[in-house]
């Protein structure tokens, strides 16, 4: 199995893969270790990764790249509209106000989602994986940014889907981080001690996040985060093509801006001129050849200039790292350390604003790069069975505040928040309501202005088949919500509780058995992980009855860190202890005969959250299986053809080279002129045919050529084969006359063994001499007579036969057997042995002694 955790950026992309050494981020084809995000669309085949960023300019309006902020999005949302004047390529809307890109692909024009864009990309680090791994990659853990909501995070999923994965979880990229850095920790604090705080600091290429978090050994804890999704390294980049479009528009006359290939030529060189500025404090050149209308543009740029244009940038920044300790209730002296990740964060300015507000010396303990890409590895391993990982617990926090509104009386409140802002995930609470009918329950972020989201509706969910009791009363209908492990909300469960009234006690018997299991159930469906704990809140809002008011009910707290498990045994047992309370007074209000036990029925939950259907799902599933056939046949074609073109050239050098003398002047000029024919037909009429034309082709070639490398072979490597016989020949031959001259290294042999070494000998030493004859009589143009492969063939059956009888060992002589002694003689050996030994004897045996010498 596979354990794969995949960082996905806006610009680039990490592999990173467990195995038995430890976490190592994995190369491309092209040996490098990142993969750039590009998909690019061909004629008939699709590019992706560094090859799809190398076809930039000559393809421009069918590659695609920086579509990982409209995944989710509609086509009218504000940061649809703001992506869509930053990138070359045609964005055009689609049904349900949906985000379709254009381009042309197979001969036609198509319309892509992100969703599928993204799968596409998925589908390249899938291939990456499977070539180094050289086992199938199912099962992954994708890195996805603290700000993603709610539907940009299911959108992700789909992508996963698509691409033919198994999400294991999507991972925040600080989390990730935070799990790279603290699992190899040996000095983190124990669980009663104070914890360490440390603030991740990730400035990527198109956004900002920052995180504070609490370690202590075997844990982690996410106490807060702050973000700014429009602030990067693309920023700065922006800010400095500006800049010398500007310059460039007055000295030189030419207008960047309105020619997108030339100010994407732009972008890359100011990066370039970022990164070097970034190392050197000195001026730094720009040179750029034949940029417009034929024109050189050069100009010059200082680290400080860059500074004072960016001076607002860089103010943002520092404001989400004061957010941060504002959010984590922080002060800079309760900070223990500062890492900082991301290829922005190499900027100078950047680490002295990380400086200046933390007051500390940052630490670069992490890869910039790769830190995200090893945490999710990390986690897949922790998650999957093949791996033993050391016990790391991960709590992570719901970054925006989330209120369940539902139907319920006019004069009472509908709305509760369920989960405040930073609360642990994955977790899940209980709700209980009162209903007589099926009711629908709506989940939304609580604070509109503080998500970079339009719409703040998570989705609406529907409790079905709810039927008022016998006696006409409501029902006890319970719900379980939950933020599972990818960060996203979910009714997880809804569940109607029946009494039913038992006359005979056997029937009661069955009856709690059927509760003890539906209560065990429940249990289960609770996420198992130590994060996953906390009370379950029993709140029983306004309906046809009136809301009980026991505080219990109403109250919705986090369970302290320390008490973890504690907590987990509350959220397991709380529906158990409500149910006794009921029952508690019941039997205080009077004696019944008859007793009750609750029965827990499932009620069906019907979810309408935004995102693709299973419809879609399977079709775009099969879509893009059906791109990945066709990029292979593709690839196929592409390598007959290049075999075609290689052969060509190869045999035409050799023709005048190491051939020349194995070919016949009648036959080189046929072969050199076919070989011209096709280089020709290459270049014509066979530049686009399918694969069998050229396998055909290549076929007729060596049809000709083949046999003229043979003889080259066969030249080269017969003498060196007919030498080794002739040495075997020898060998044998003086065993035969040591063995005729009765040598006793030989003396042990068989006659007719000997008699068969001989035979063989015979044989194949008239085959060999024959066959040399013939050879040698034979012109270097004309196929050989005997091939090497038979020469050696003929050495081994020779070795067969006759080495196991002449390397066969002398048998072993035992010594000669001594002469059985006189009777006499050896009794009175005996008798002198015995008195020799005559010390330590027991009296019997002296006795017996005695007897002796006397008889």
């Amino acid at each position: 199995m596979a354990v794969v955790g995949f960082d996905f950026g806006y610009q680039s992309c990490f592999i990173a893969v467990a195995r038995q050494g430890g976490i190592e981020t994995i190369a491309n084809e092209y040996s490098d270790r990142t993969t750039p995000a590009y998909v690019s669309f061909m004629e008939k085949n699709r590019a992706m990764g560094v090859s799809a960023k190398n076809q930039q300019m000559a393809n421009m309006k069918n590659t695609i790249f920086g579509w990982k902020k409209m995944i989710g999005r509609n086509y009218t949302d504000p940061i649809t509209q703001q992506e869509k004047g930053l990138l070359p390529f045609e964005i055009v809307q689609t049904e349900n106000d949906g985000i379709g890109i254009k381009v042309q692909y197979l001969g036609e024009t198509q319309v892509f989602n992100p969703e599928q864009i993204t799968a596409m990309l998925f589908t390249k680090l899938k291939e990456t994986a499977e070539l180094n791994l050289k086992v199938k990659c199912k099962d992954v853990v994708i890195s996805v940014p603290t700000y993603f909501t709610d539907t940009q995070r299911r959108a992700l999923l789909d992508a996963a889907q698509l691409a033919g994965l198994n999400c294991l979880r999507l991972m925040n990229d600080t989390t990730a981080a935070a799990l790279a850095y603290g699992i190899y920790k040996q000095d983190l604090p124990d669980e009663k001690e104070k914890s360490r705080n440390v603030i991740f600091v990730d400035m990527g290429h198109s956004d900002t996040q920052v995180s504070a978090v609490a370690f202590n050994k075997g844990k982690l804890k996410m106490l807060a985060t702050a973000s700014d999704p429009s602030l990067g390294g693309r920023d700065l980049d922006r800010i400095l093509a500006l800049y010398f479009a500007e310059d460039f528009k007055k000295r030189y006359k030419i207008d960047a801006t309105q020619k997108p290939r030339a100010f994407a030529r732009l972008l890359n060189e100011c990066e370039k001129l970022k990164k070097l500025m970034s190392a050197n404090s000195t001026s730094i050149p720009i040179n750029i050849e034949c940029f417009m209308e034929d024109k050189d543009v050069s100009g010059r740029m200082e680290r400080s200039t860059l500074e004072e244009l960016a001076a607002g940038q860089f103010a943002r920044f520092e404001d989400v790292l004061r957010a941060v300790l504002d959010n984590a209730n922080l002060k800079p002296a309760d900070i223990d350390a500062v890492e900082v990740i991301g290829g922005s964060t190499r900027v100078p300015a950047v680490k002295e604003t990380v400086q200046k507000v933390f007051e500390k010396e940052y630490s670069t303990t992490l890869n910039a790069d790769e830190a995200v890409a090893r945490g999710c590895a990390l986690q897949c391993a922790i998650l999957s069975p093949t791996f033993r990982v050391r016990d790391f617990s991960i709590t992570d926090c719901q970054p925006y505040a989330i209120t369940l509104t539902w139907q319920g009386a006019i004069e009472e409140s509908s709305d509760l928040e369920v989960f405040p802002r930073y609360h642990a995930i994955p977790f899940s609470k209980m709700l209980t309501f009162f209903r007589k009918e099926p009711f629908n329950v709506e989940a939304r972020y609580s604070h509109p202005s503080d998500i970079p989201y339009p719409s703040p509706v998570l989705g609406q969910f529907a409790i079905k088949d709810i039927k008022p009791q016998a006696d006409g009363e409501s029902s006890k209908v319970k719900v379980k919500v939950r933020v599972n492990i990818h960060g996203v909300f979910t009714v997880a469960q809804a569940s109607l509780v029946e009494k039913l009234p038992q006359k005979e006690e056997e029937e009661m018997e069955i009856d709690q058995k059927l509760e003890t299991e539906n209560n065990g159930k429940q249990t289960e469906q609770n996420d198992t992980a130590a994060t996953d704990g906390g009370e379950l809140n029993d709140v029983k809002p306004a309906g046809e009855e009136p809301m009980q008011t026991e505080a219990a009910q109403t109250k919705n707290e986090t369970p302290k860190e320390n008490d973890a498990d504690a907590a987990t045994k509350k959220n397991e047992n709380a529906e158990e202890k409500q149910e006794n309370k009921e029952e508690d007074k019941d039997k205080k209000g009077e004696e019944k005969k008859k007793k009750k036990s609750i029965k827990m029925i499932d009620l069906p939950v019907e979810a309408r959250v935004p995102g693709l259907s299973r419809d879609q799902i399977n079709s775009f599933f099969e879509t893009e299986n059906n791109f990945i056939a066709q990029d292979k046949l593709e690839k196929e074609r592409i390598d007959s053809k290049n075999a075609v073109e290689e052969y060509v050239y190869e045999m035409r050098d050799k023709l005048y080279g190491p051939l020349e003398q194995y070919i016949s002047e009648a036959d080189k000029e046929k072969f050199t002129a076919m070989l011209s024919q096709t280089e020709d037909w290459l270049y014509d009429e066979g530049e686009d045919c399918n694969k069998q034309v050229y396998l055909d082709k290549l076929t007729e070639l060596k049809k000709i050529g083949d046999p003229v490398v043979r003889r080259n072979y066969e030249a080269q490597c017969r003498p060196a084969a007919f030498d080794e016989l002739g040495r075997s020949l020898q060998i044998i031959r003086k065993a035969l006359d040591l063995y005729a001259n009765k040598d006793e290294k030989y003396d042990h042999i068989d006659q007719k063994d000997m008699d068969k070494v001989s035979k063989a000998l015979q044989e194949k030493s008239a085959w060999f001499e024959k066959q040399m004859n013939l050879q040698s009589k034979k012109a270097l143009t004309e196929d050989p007579l005997v091939l090497t492969q038979q020469i050696r063939n003929e050495r081994q059956a020779l070795e067969t036969i006759c080495n196991p009888i002449l390397s066969k060992p002398k048998p072993k002589v035992e010594p000669p057997k001594e002469e059985k002694k006189k009777e006499g003689e050896g009794k009175g050996d005996a008798e002198k042995m015995e008195q020799s030994n005559g010390e330590g004897k027991t009296e019997t045996e002296k006795k017996d002694e005695a007897d002796m010498d006397l008889d």
